[in-house]
């Protein structure tokens, strides 16, 4: 038995004069119970510039803050409009995994792993409005890609033979695709923009990273491995190139990224190394650049490990050169209004339609 484990990694891109955010749901059901603490059969989460705001699991079945500020802001009836909406997305889920088993002639036997995301993705300006920049609906089973809503075009996309009769019936439906691209473009960023404000202390200060470098020996008693690593940053958006002479090294030059990963403290790190010839005397050097803490870094290789097999980590920082920039302080408010009086689950892209797939 496998149990599908799926991460979610919305990249992001930081200009000079804008700055992206996000606002996603995620919600993960499996087919049966499979006995493992803390893997729930359903779980509900949503996610502010990837950082978790609620969430919601079948054993507990209520609909949590995860922020202090979306717990002072929301009300009771809030939380209590969206524990609802969480628990009707559960059964659907239940009943959705059944019809797929059927659809593909799978049993039981196996776990099956059923996800939805969606959310939208917005660009702050330099006067601090937020512009809609890209929507995302997609449906996920047993690891594949299964079905996405196009929303340029307003069509659904159907990668596999498996969800071709779900994208004709609901393209068939011409409410629910202007319903979709509504929710994508309109309510979703007016939530975006609106938990942006509740949580503006917060969510906009930002932490700038600390940068290290560090050489060990590679498996190859000729070589040594060059690795940079930035921690402790917030947002998570950060640029990090190491460069020979000057030049960026690509993967094509062997660089090998872990990519942009979670501390436990909400913060993040990065870590890029290269494998190098031990006698290679050029410049090797690690850039990081965080442009929402106005910091610009290079740290320098000068050290490398005796040739020793089986040498640990050393050459901590050995040359930094100065650090560019200050943090820039910007008092950006972002005002949206809500149109409707009643209070509306912000991830609440209905699944109240005739929707099985």
């Amino acid at each position: 038995m496998f149990l599908l484990v799926f991460v979610v990694l919305l990249g992001t891109v930081v200009t000079v004069n804008s700055e992206k955010h996000s606002l996603t749901y995620i919600y993960t059901a499996l087919s049966k119970p499979v006995g493992l603490e803390g893997i729930h059969e359903f779980t509900a989460m949503g996610l502010l510039d990837g950082k978790m705001i609620d969430y919601y699991d079948s054993e507990h079945q209520t609909k949590v803050p995860k922020q202090l500020w979306m717990e002072e802001r929301l009300s009771k009836e809030y939380w209590d409009k969206g524990t609802q909406s969480r628990r009707s997305k559960q059964q659907w889920f239940k009943v959705n995994i059944d019809i797929l088993m059927k659809r593909m002639r799978q049993n039981d036997t196996d776990v099956h792993v059923l996800q939805w995301m969606h959310g939208c993705e917005g660009v702050e300006g330099p006067d601090g409005s937020l512009q809609f920049q890209r929507g995302m609906d997609m449906y996920n089973y047993d690891g594949k890609d299964f079905l996405s809503f196009d929303d340029a075009n307003a069509v659904w996309v159907a990668p596999t033979d498996a969800a071709v009769p779900t994208k004709r019936k609901w393209d068939d439906v011409q409410v629910l695709k202007e319903y979709t691209k509504g929710y994508l473009e309109n309510e979703c960023m007016d939530w975006l923009g609106k938990f942006r404000s509740y949580g503006e202390n917060q969510t906009r200060k930002a932490s700038p990273p600390e940068v290290f470098v560090f050489a060990r020996n590679a498996k190859v008693e000729t070589n040594v491995v060059l690795m940079c690593l930035a921690t402790g940053f917030y947002p998570k958006d950060i640029v990090l190139n190491i460069k020979r002479n000057g030049r960026i090294l690509t993967r094509e030059d062997g660089v090998v990224t872990s990519g942009v990963r979670p501390n436990e403290d909400d913060t993040f790190q990065r870590r890029d190394y290269v494998e190098i010839k031990r006698s290679d005397k050029s410049d090797y050097s690690c850039e990081v650049i965080h442009a929402a803490s106005g910091m610009n870094v290079k740290n320098s290789w000068d050290v490398f490990p005796p040739s020793s097999e089986g040498f640990p980590l050393t050459g901590v920082v050995v040359r930094t050169s100065v650090v560019v920039g200050l943090v820039i302080v910007s008092a950006l408010l972002l005002i949206f209004c809500k149109r409707k009086t009643t209070i509306n689950e912000p991830e609440d892209l209905s699944l109240n339609y005739d929707d099985v797939l």
